[in-house]
């Protein structure tokens, strides 16, 4: 199956020679084709250029054409932080905010993290996987093309594993790829709140070979945060996870810095997420490092507390990820042009450095860059069709509007 997209206003996101991700003060050039045409063909970006000097197709046989006069192109978005595998909706929480508790309290409370983990256990995981699948359907509606999930809403082996399996299988039965990552340390269950060393010990010891054996994630999460687990807990289970292979990408710095982001470069994290609190020394210990900064805008928005420096990493001259945290708690929204529009509004990062940081640095933040997050030959057709409009900075403009017309999906249109 050969797509030829012809008369594309802007070609977003191009590269010849692909990079593992963009940094600094190169984040504000977005590199893009006025009045562009791009090929695919097997569902691989074959050849893109200017329409002037388009050299033409001598094989029109099996080939799909679209008009994309006055819209743009862009690689889909790739969003390297989600819990969506969840049990239920939480708005009695919502309405607890609302009323003046915090989120600390709210889970103090029995709230938060040990609800979801309740409730989870009790759903089949037929319902669960149905449930997911809505989501995702509705986020890739919304332009994501690459995926990231955690586990963290069970803790116990069961419900664990569970949620693990039920990731497995949305990887299998959807057309996007979707990363897996093992958070049974997401909180301390209240069967093991006088008794947390137990609880570490299960997560080590047990959770863990058993999800090296299923082969059931790629990456290792903790929670390092003031009232769930240490930095020197945090320590212990990403050593524990590179054991068996899996690469940390770690919850780090959302209400308290503690030390968490220089234990995720001391561990090669991937990934240090959140980042809401940020100090001198945590930004200085990501300098020369691999680990990608992500931050999660819409979780700030929802609840409420500071969003992550965003400008002060980019002066840095870091990279930097967004993605969207959906869970039930916090971020009850898989929306990534949303995301993109908060991170322009509170954050004041450009919309050239918000497309950025939601294509090709998330995609590095699951191990996705060599094949997604930006238009290069060779890479896999997972593409944005906009709305028309005159430019691109119309997407985060426009929040609360899908400026999604078409969406394409390893080189086929989608839905």
């Amino acid at each position: 199956m050969k797509l030829f997209i012809k008369n594309i206003q802007q070609l977003l996101q191009v590269e010849e020679t692909p990079k593992k991700w963009v940094a600094g003060a190169e984040m504000q050039k977005l590199p893009a084709i006025e009045n562009a045409w791009l090929a695919i063909e097997n569902g691989k970006i074959a050849a893109f250029g200017k329409m002037n000097d388009w050299p033409g197709i001598v094989d029109w046989r099996n080939l799909k054409v679209i008009d994309a006069t006055g819209k743009m192109v862009l690689p889909a978005w790739c969003d390297s932080h989600t819990h969506t595998v969840h049990a239920a909706s939480r708005e009695k929480e919502f309405e607890m905010r609302i009323k003046g508790k915090t989120y600390e309290e709210i889970a103090m409370a029995g709230g938060g993290i040990l609800n979801s983990a309740h409730k989870l256990r009790e759903m089949p995981e037929e319902q669960l996987l149905a449930d997911a699948q809505l989501r995702i359907d509705e986020m890739i509606a919304y332009g994501t093309g690459a995926l990231e999930i955690k586990s963290g809403y069970g803790l116990t082996m069961e419900a664990e594993i569970k949620m693990l399996r039920v990731i497995k299988k949305l990887a299998e039965q959807n057309p996007i790829p979707i990363k897996a990552t093992f958070l049974g340390a997401h909180a301390i269950p209240a069967e093991y709140r006088h008794n947390r060393n137990a609880y570490l010990d299960l997560v080590v010891n047990e959770m863990l070979p058993r999800v090296a054996e299923e082969q059931l994630a790629q990456y290792i999460d903790v929670f390092c945060e003031s009232n769930y687990f240490t930095v020197a807990e945090t320590k212990r289970i990403m050593k524990a996870g590179a054991a068996f292979g899996l690469r940390p990408k770690i919850h780090v710095n959302q209400f308290t810095a503690m030390g968490g982001v220089q234990a995720g470069v001391q561990h090669h994290a991937l990934s240090v997420d959140h980042l809401e609190e940020m100090r001198e020394e945590d930004v200085r210990v990501l300098m020369g490092t691999s680990t990608m900064p992500t931050l999660l805008p819409s979780c700030s928005f929802f609840l409420g507390i500071p969003f992550g420096p965003a400008r002060k990493l980019i002066e840095a001259g870091l990279p930097l990820a967004l993605a969207t945290d959906f869970n039930p708690g916090s971020t009850p929204s898989g929306n990534m042009q949303f995301v993109l529009s908060l991170a322009c509004i509170k954050m004041k990062m450009t919309p050239a450095e918000a497309i950025h940081a939601a294509t090709l640095n998330g995609a590095y933040a699951m191990d996705l860059g060599h094949d997604y997050g930006s238009i290069a030959p060779g890479k896999t057709a997972n593409l944005i069709i906009t709305r028309p409009m005159e430019s691109f900075a119309y997407i985060p403009y426009a929040f609360g509007s899908n400026g999604v017309d078409q969406m394409i999906i390893n080189g086929k249109v989608h839905g």
